[in-house]
């Protein structure tokens, strides 16, 4: 009987402390269940000893596969990185800071065996989040939900199950502003989610400040949506047709002499004003998928890999 090998990629950037623990408890959780574990590590450019740590626990489990970027290319990147390593039949995508528990892989792997492609993990609790933390990934995921075609689940992260054919349909997805639950979201296949009490970080700081977190919303509306460039086509259309009205009113009025009108320039300064700021806001607009545009046709790789650290003992 072939035992079915279940791969965990891991993107690690500063998570020197929390990779033995994440380590000791995914072989606890693999020691019960009736799978060979593969344990993807990928270090993000760290500035801390995660690539040391990274590297001794290769030498010291053959389970472990340690790859090394050549800097920082960002936690899609690295996650990138470690499917295209992965080779098991099922792959789990789980950060370092073990906020999201790697004992609930054993409750996706039920379900995967219940005929299930993708099995993701849905926040039923965020623990030692803010307020502010919560309500804007709230508003975030309905609001991308409402902007886009595709159905992507709400409250989730990228803590989830794929199996072989659907990380075989992401790796053919070589966009580099990459939002990695969408594309699995856009790519089909059976998928349902298991829920889960999200627990504090083990150690070090969130990698996810609120600008990165407003820069990483941007990426997935712009690569799942063009209702930007739609809601510019709308208002530029709404504001000509205002402003053919205050041009028909106002040859109207002069013609009539309708009194109480002064001549100033007032009026025309603050048209000009509005005309032109929303002129350069969605130019603006235009030139941000215009540079995504460019990004694509240069053809460089998502990631570098600077080495893979691996033992065969």
């Amino acid at each position: 009987m072939n035992v079915k090998t279940v791969s965990v990629v891991v993107p690690c950037f500063n998570e020197e402390a929390n990779v033995p623990l994440l380590h000791a408890r995914l072989s606890a959780v693999f020691a019960a269940l009736p799978y060979m574990l593969e344990l993807v590590l990928v270090n993000d450019g760290s500035r801390d000893g995660t690539e040391a740590a990274i590297t001794r626990l290769a030498q010291a489990d053959a389970r472990v596969v340690g790859v090394m970027l050549s800097r920082n290319f960002g936690h899609q990147a690295a996650t990138t990185a470690g499917l295209d390593q992965a080779t098991g039949d099922a792959v789990v995508l789980i950060d370092a800071d073990l906020q999201d528990p790697p004992e609930v892989i054993a409750e996706m792997l039920k379900v995967w065996e219940q005929g299930f492609d993708v099995v993701y993990g849905m926040r039923a609790a965020r623990v030692g989040e803010t307020f502010m933390k919560k309500i804007t990934a709230k508003l975030f995921y309905r609001m991308l939900r409402a902007m886009t075609s595709i159905e992507i689940p709400l409250d989730t992260g990228d803590f989830r199950l794929m199996t072989r054919p659907v990380v075989e349909a992401v790796k053919r997805m070589p966009e580099h502003a990459r939002f990695l639950r969408g594309m699995v979201s856009w790519v089909g296949f059976k998928q349902t989610g298991v829920l889960y009490e999200r627990a504090s970080r083990a150690h070090g700081e969130t990698k996810y400040p609120y600008r990165k977190m407003i820069k990483f919303a941007w990426d997935a509306i712009t690569s799942f949506s063009a209702l930007p460039l739609k809601v510019a086509t709308w208002i530029g259309f709404a504001v000509s047709l205002a402003s053919l009205g205050m041009m028909s009113w106002s040859v109207l009025a002069r013609l009539l002499q309708l009194p109480g009108l002064l001549p100033g320039w007032t009026s025309q300064f603050v048209a000009m004003l509005f005309l032109g700021g929303v002129q350069l806001f969605f130019l603006g607009m235009i030139g941000e998928y215009v540079g995504r545009i460019f990004d694509e046709v240069k053809g460089r790789p998502l990631y570098v890999v600077k080495h893979v650290s691996r033992t065969t003992a």
